[in-house]
């Protein structure tokens, strides 16, 4: 553990908001940032973790161990070596982030919060009301405020980055970012995502249909995108992030780039696993109903990261979707024919794969006639992405695709 991000253990008494009890054991720790101008510049902030004491009830006694520990991997993680964070009472936390804006610092105790939320009661919804900033500290006790700010510091959105007009650097143009991303994920890398859309197109008459969204993942310290297997096997809240992210700048991004044109359709990625979070389900349908508004047709719900499970669970999610989807497809990711046809019975209308890199032509065909004649088994339509060539595209279509991407030029 470093230095500047050590945490002292401080139990006993709690107060209500505005005026915050300190244990003893912390006062001195917390002298030194008592500087009024440190406290009016809006550098420390107090975080509570009553929301997930009062879920717990009599369980708190045995549960509050794990909840320290986990919350201070989380501080310890997001504060680094450029701020400082002590526990003052059994449920509050005070943060100081000198070197980055106010509204950064609030959005950055907000993520805290919310991951601690989420891991521990499947929900932050109370996650705002778990914030506030210190205005004075005093012997024994904090007096604390609510934060009056803007939607995205209040959805955490604000880069911590990015300069505020309460600093002294003047504040640059930059876009909204979504409430999704960026997060901080269960194995404690930082991720980012992104959404891009790629025409899709009828093989028949090679009409466009509308676009996919591809979700991108990036890691946010280097920049390197995880691969699609790497996306796979990130946590079940990572995960439901991932998609919720992935949803809300595909959204965005049709509302851009579209100009004014109503497509006929979207294809929408959704991981498995996300279906089965009962906390975020109600998110997904809320941002796919968004989605349906922009198309002429409906949503295609795409459910990845399906290889390898149960028919019975996968028939149990496309249910799900149904009544919210124009279409449900399946995504796989191994291709081979017995991969495939694990499939059939669980209420999939398509199934959906990439092309696989490096093939030769004559290579190429074998593996689509084997994969497309396996997949038509499973259902009527079949959508490759990412065909070379309008030449593989056109063998595509021979071979009973329905349904193709193709690379850029």
């Amino acid at each position: 553990m470093n230095n500047a991000a050590r945490v002292l253990q401080a139990p006993e008494p709690d107060g209500g908001f505005g005026h915050r009890l300190i244990s003893a054991g912390a006062e001195d720790m917390l002298e030194r940032f008592s500087d009024p101008k440190l406290l009016a510049a809006g550098k420390a902030n107090v975080i509570s973790l009553e929301a997930v004491q009062n879920r717990f009830g009599a369980r708190w006694e045995l549960r509050r161990d794990q909840v320290y520990s986990f919350t201070e991997r989380v501080l310890e993680r997001g504060v680094g070596d450029s701020g400082f964070f002590v526990r003052v009472s059994p449920s509050d936390f005070v943060l100081v982030h000198p070197d980055i804006s106010s509204s950064a610092g609030y959005a950055a105790c907000l993520r805290y919060l919310r991951e601690v939320m989420i891991h521990f009661l499947g929900e932050d919804e109370m996650a705002s009301m778990g914030v506030q900033r210190i205005t004075k500290i005093t012997k024994g006790r904090l007096e604390t405020q609510v934060v009056d700010t803007d939607p995205q510091a209040e959805r955490g959105d604000i880069d911590p980055a990015t300069p505020d007009p309460s600093d002294d650097v003047a504040p640059e143009p930059r876009r909204a970012l979504e409430q999704w991303s960026p997060f901080v994920a269960a194995d404690g890398r930082q991720l980012r995502v992104s959404a891009t859309l790629e025409p899709v197109y009828e093989l028949r008459g090679f009409t466009r249909i509308g676009f996919r969204m591809i979700r991108r993942v990036s890691l946010v310290r280097t920049g390197d995108e995880l691969t699609p297997q790497q996306i796979s096997m990130l946590s079940t809240g990572d995960l439901l992030r991932v998609d919720l992210a992935t949803m809300s700048r595909g959204i965005d991004r049709m509302k851009t780039e579209s100009r004014g044109e109503q497509q006929l359709s979207l294809i929408i990625p959704l991981s498995f696993a996300s279906l089965s979070n009962l906390a975020g389900r109600a998110e997904i349908v809320k941002q796919l109903k968004q989605a349906q508004s922009l198309v002429k047709l409906g949503v295609i719900c795409e459910i990845c990261d399906i290889d390898g499970v149960p028919p019975g669970a996968l028939l149990a999610a496309t249910s799900l979707l149904r009544p919210y989807a124009l279409l449900i497809v399946g995504k796989l990711m191994a291709t081979s024919p017995a991969a495939i046809t694990r499939l059939i019975g669980t209420g999939l209308q398509a199934t959906s794969f990439d092309c696989p890199e490096g093939l030769g032509e004559a290579a190429f065909i074998g593996w689509a006639n084997l994969a497309i004649t396996a997949a038509k088994r499973v259902a009527k339509s079949v959508l490759i992405y990412r065909a070379g060539t309008a030449k593989l595209a056109g063998a595509l279509a021979s071979l009973g695709a329905s349904h193709v991407t193709v690379l850029p030029l």
